[in-house]
């Protein structure tokens, strides 16, 4: 029985369509196979900052964190939160450990609002990894536009 046979060319067939895209889909699986994926970095603190006419209000996650180990600075503006943190996770199989990942270090974050904060009545609650600020806004702190004469 005799057959055609017909030699392949897996680059030319990738080619043939559009060599841009396939070539991104190509280099996009190969960095997905990456041996780091899936390892976390350091961890940051995400935030949310609401606002009223009086105050913001910051709500910053920060797990692994001890009260007393977190310190918060205001100047004017700018607040910058601090904290150590000292985190633990282990998995484990069936006798032996299959994987600990530990993490101690620290973490920081600065930000500046729009307007100045009352740092004499500002206050902070840490609860269940949340960092929650209350930043009253400092009185006349707001802008003042002159008119032109």
């Amino acid at each position: 029985m005799a057959g055609n046979l017909t030699r392949m060319n897996a680059l030319n067939d990738m080619m043939r369509l559009d060599p841009f895209r396939n070539m991104d889909d190509f280099f996009r699986d190969f960095a997905m196979s990456s041996p780091w994926r899936g390892m976390e970095g350091e961890p940051r603190i995400r935030m949310d900052v609401s606002e009223n006419e009086q105050a913001y209000t910051v709500k910053a996650e920060v797990p692994g964190a001890k009260k007393e180990d977190i310190k918060i600075a205001i100047e004017g503006n700018v607040v910058s939160i601090q904290a150590e943190v000292k985190e633990e996770k282990e998995a484990k199989g069936a006798g032996n450990m299959v994987r600990s990942e530990r993490f101690y270090g620290q973490q920081s974050r600065s930000f500046a609002l729009p307007q100045e904060v009352d740092d004499a009545s500002a206050e902070a609650k840490y609860q269940d990894g949340i960092l929650t600020l209350t930043l009253p806004k400092k009185q006349g702190g707001g802008r003042k536009q002159l008119t032109v004469q």
